[in-house]
């Protein structure tokens, strides 16, 4: 066995010149740091980003069918049904079979889901206003106008 030459590297010591311009390692990064900022300002107790993203969703799209809004968010029809069902069980959310056809599902928050969003959105729009201190405002403009850019987001999604 030939013998490495290993050392204690400490954090800012790790040699990361293959990833620095890695977009998916860059935007995984990204997430979690938002992440951290997000449970700083909404402790964890409070809501996940990406499940109360699906309720604000919900609140502004009454009757959305749940394939439109698991496409719309990215996420595996599967998992979408998971968090649909967890949803229902916390009494958020409804399933509805429109009569015109019986195989798609509609959704909608119930009262008690949009009680939730109401107590939960002073706080998450709060922090969305929250500057990071790493970067200015307009920084976070341009790296939100791009982002919308890269993933394909419409203008018109904005309004």
């Amino acid at each position: 066995m030939q013998d490495l030459d290993v050392k204690d590297t400490v954090a800012d010591e790790v040699d990361m010149r293959d990833l620095v311009d890695s977009l998916g390692f860059l935007t995984r990064l990204a997430q979690v740091h938002t992440y951290e900022l997000f449970f700083e300002d909404l402790g964890d107790d409070g809501p996940r980003p990406g499940e109360f993203s699906t309720l604000i969703l919900l609140e502004r799209n009454p009757g959305i069918r749940q394939g439109v809004l698991a496409q719309k968010l990215r996420i595996k029809p599967a998992h979408m049904t998971k968090l649909v069902r967890a949803f229902e069980d916390r009494g958020f959310v409804e399933r509805i079979i429109p009569d015109h056809d019986r195989r798609s599902v509609e959704l909608a928050l119930t009262a008690l889901g949009r009680k939730y969003v109401a107590e939960h959105r002073p706080a998450f729009l709060e922090h969305e206003t929250r500057k990071p201190p790493t970067l200015t405002a307009s920084e976070i403009r341009t790296l939100k106008h791009l982002l919308r850019k890269y993933v394909g987001m419409a203008a018109e999604d904005r309004s």
